[in-house]
């Protein structure tokens, strides 16, 4: 089994901010696999269902985004899979807008939902996804940048990534890690 987290926080207000960009790769991973996200428990809303032969569990935690990591380690236990097997989507400030990184294992890079889970599982070892949605402005508050909405003409490009985000995700799950970065870094 695997287990695939999109962080963001919960709530409409927050549905199409940049940092909810996880959530967002998770209902579109959703959509694509018809596996509904209908199920609510550890503090998470999340679907059951097959991808590529392989039973997957999609994740949104429903903890605001610096307490992701309380969610995912009640995922880990209750699914009994273990940080390897959870693969992380989320937002990265330090790529510029629509770019992708696939990578295994490391730090937070400064991303308070990263280092929450870090800090939760007592691990580093879990393969992520980091979408970029590039910086604020120069003198630009990168909390008031990360909690604002994609701007009109950022909105393809956003749309366009998270289908990549997808395909990437579909790779990693057919293919494993290393093509996955081979095909999409």
């Amino acid at each position: 089994m695997k287990l695939i987290v999109g962080l963001g926080n919960p709530g409409k207000a927050y549905a199409n901010n940049r940092h909810n960009i996880g959530f967002r790769c998770i209902n579109k991973l959703a959509k694509l696999q018809y596996i509904p996200l209908g199920q609510r428990g550890c503090q998470a809303q999340f679907g059951i269902g097959q991808i590529a032969g392989e039973e997957i569990v999609l994740a949104r935690p429903r903890t605001f985004m610096n307490l992701s990591g309380k969610s995912v380690k009640l995922l880990l236990q209750r699914f009994q899979v273990t940080p390897s097997d959870v693969l992380i989507i989320h937002d990265d400030l330090d790529l510029p807008l629509g770019k992708l990184r696939l990578y295994s294992g490391g730090g937070s890079g400064g991303h308070k939902g990263v280092e929450s889970i870090i800090t939760e599982v007592g691990s580093r070892d879990f393969p992520r996804v980091r979408v970029g949605i590039g910086r604020p402005e120069e003198g630009g508050d990168a909390t008031d940048y990360v909690l604002s909405d994609f701007s009109p003409g950022e909105k393809a490009v956003i749309e366009d990534t998270i289908a990549r985000v997808a395909e990437a995700v579909l790779c990693l799950l057919r293919e494993g890690i290393v093509a996955a970065m081979n095909k999409y870094n």
